[in-house]
């Protein structure tokens, strides 16, 4: 259940029932401070102002209409018409009850809706670097959390692998194979060809007129070209999935969408554009003319959708593959995780697509962007020697310093043992760094920040969720053992269980907003609450009444822990 909606819905009633206009915002929110209550409603105030009355005034006549029986126990005015809402203790004991006995802990699942989220996208014929781990691992938690809701969510892995490139590359495949009859599959060789392929282009002009043909070529569906284009993409998507699955990232080869799937379109969205009076010739080229962008001079800025060539543009592509989310793929809603450098260009596509009528209003086009990763210098973030740091290679070595910190913690463990704890803390911390801060923003990729068992980390959350399981361990009991009801006495309680009825809320403005730091803000604050409840509120020494009632609180903090982390990838062990 989502306490927030449901208070917002009472206040909202009582609102209009008090004399405000329908609608009017109730504006509830979590209170900042316990004295303030479990939530606090900041509406009264702006309705007061339009209806040139006394706020404060108002706020009661609020209070006099509020139902909130047996749901609860206190309402107050603060400051200058605030309302703070006090919560019954026996309505959270029930609640938390209700959240035991259900798989999902009371999270309510939602309309179904068809939503594509479009994350990941690496280019083929290079290895994947640091630069796609944040829409890899950022996106893949937005859709988790979306499936846990309840929508059909369409996962599209939308890799560069069409373009002018793959004639220089299928041209240099065609001569590595006449040398030497084979082409290694491993990637880190494939980086190396990539190189060697653009060196002999911008060097040899009879290769680059080759190159250019079987670009040409590729494109008007030559049989040898295609075989060619295939073995490159596979050569990647294979390397691409090793890192996939060592991030715990639910991506598979059956997510591939990739540019090269709206090639057929591209020509008939050319022509539609141009039969819609949206597309104009200009100096050869095909261009719509956009009155919401203005060039330097003030005009209406050009967007090339058809170079002069014939050639097409990625506007082009991605004007396709909206229409495609929604025609083909029956989207109700789509999300794009991609850098927030690429803002101006997506929207520009989009509002193509919207004046052509290929997307309905109704449907959502969603651009999630995000900021960079900084080394400690504030500038992207790079190797020693200045070059691009490579995805496996920053996997190995939070691996190699996980294994240290668990050597130095726990040396008595068997080598298996600490390798598997190794390799969850390493992928944990990796993901947990990156997704605990706010999207929007760049942020210093810090290993030694990354990889403590202190502050909002996932060591620190992986060791909170061992620590409240071992407890419950500890007591020797199953859950069904506990026959004795919740009952709250202490604030340490009240304030643990307040807490832990506010995941549902997380969980929504995860899916709604994008933004999976609010999930990881939320569990930290989680394990702190439990920690204040753990040192004021003995457990396993207490009356077995009280023992009970306390359990059940551990056990459904370390059950929220273990699938709020979930829902963000991220891996729980039972010891560490």
């Amino acid at each position: 259940m989502n306490i927030q909606a449901l208070i917002n819905d009472k206040v909202s009633q009582a609102l209009e029932a008090a004399g405000a206009p329908a609608g009017s915002p109730a504006a509830v929110r979590q209170s900042a401070k316990a004295q303030f209550g479990d939530y606090q409603a900041n509406g009264v105030m702006g309705v007061a102002k339009k209806l040139g009355t006394n706020p404060r005034e108002f706020a009661q006549k609020v209070i006099d209409v509020l139902d909130l029986d047996g749901i609860a126990e206190k309402v107050e005015i603060a400051g200058p018409g605030f309302i703070n809402i006090f919560l019954s203790k026996t309505w959270l004991a029930e609640r938390a009850e209700a959240a035991l006995s259900d798989e999902r802990l009371g999270v309510t699942k939602e309309e179904q809706k068809t939503i594509v989220v479009d994350y990941s996208a690496p280019n083929v014929a290079k290895e994947m670097h640091v630069g796609h781990l944040r829409s890899t691992i950022i996106g893949d938690a937005v859709v988790r959390t979306l499936e846990h809701l309840g929508h059909k969510v369409v996962r599209a892995n939308h890799i560069g692998d069409w373009g002018t490139q793959f004639g220089m590359l299928i041209a240099n495949l065609e001569r590595v194979q006449k040398e030497s009859g084979e082409v290694s599959m491993e990637l880190s060789d494939l980086e190396a060809f990539y190189r060697e392929s653009k060196k002999l282009y911008d060097e040899d002009a009879e290769f680059a007129a080759r190159a250019r043909n079987y670009v040409v070529k590729l494109q008007g569906g030559d049989e040898y070209c295609a075989e060619m284009w295939k073995k490159l993409v596979d050569v990647t998507m294979v390397q691409n999935q090793r890192n996939y699955d060592r991030l715990n990232v639910s991506l598979s080869r059956d997510n591939v969408m990739g540019e090269s799937m709206y090639n057929d379109m591209l020509p008939g969205i050319v022509a539609d554009l141009k039969e819609k009076g949206l597309a104009v010739e200009d100096d050869g080229a095909q261009v719509v003319f956009l009155d919401e962008y203005k060039n330097k001079d003030g005009e209406p800025m050009g967007v090339i959708i058809q170079k002069r060539d014939g050639g097409f543009l990625y506007t082009t592509t991605d004007i396709a593959c909206a229409k495609y989310r929604y025609e083909e793929l029956g989207a109700d809603r789509v999300l794009y995780f991609i850098d927030s450098r690429q803002h101006q260009h997506l929207m520009q596509a989009w509002t193509i697509v919207r004046k052509a009528g290929y997307v309905p209003e109704d449907v959502t086009l969603e651009h999630h962007a995000f900021g960079m990763m900084l080394g400690k210098d504030g500038r992207p973030f790079k190797t020693r020697a200045g070059g691009t740091v490579r995805l496996a290679d920053l996997l190995d070595e939070a691996e190699e310093r996980a294994a240290k910190l668990i050597e130095e913690k726990n040396p008595e463990l068997d080598a298996e043992e600490k390798a598997n704890i190794a390799s969850t803390v390493a992928m944990a911390a990796v993901k947990y760094a990156d997704l605990s801060k706010h999207r929007t923003t760049d942020y210093i990729f810090d290993w030694d920040n990354m990889l403590a068992f202190e502050g909002n980390t996932a060591p620190y959350m992986q060791y909170a969720y061992t620590r409240v399981a071992s407890i419950f361990k500890r007591a020797g009991v199953e859950q069904a053992d506990l026959t004795h009801p919740v009952v709250i006495n202490e604030e340490k309680e009240q304030a643990l269980l307040s807490t832990l009825l506010q995941f549902e809320e997380a969980v929504q403005t995860v899916a709604r907003e994008g933004h999976p730091h609010v999930m990881c803000s939320y569990l930290f604050e989680l394990a702190g609450k439990f920690s204040s409840f753990y040192e004021a509120c003995p457990i396993l020494n207490a009356e077995e009444e009280v023992k009970q009632s306390r359990l059940k609180l551990a056990l459904l903090t370390a059950k929220t822990i273990k699938q709020g982390l979930d829902l963000l990838g991220i891996e729980t062990l039972e010891r560490m």
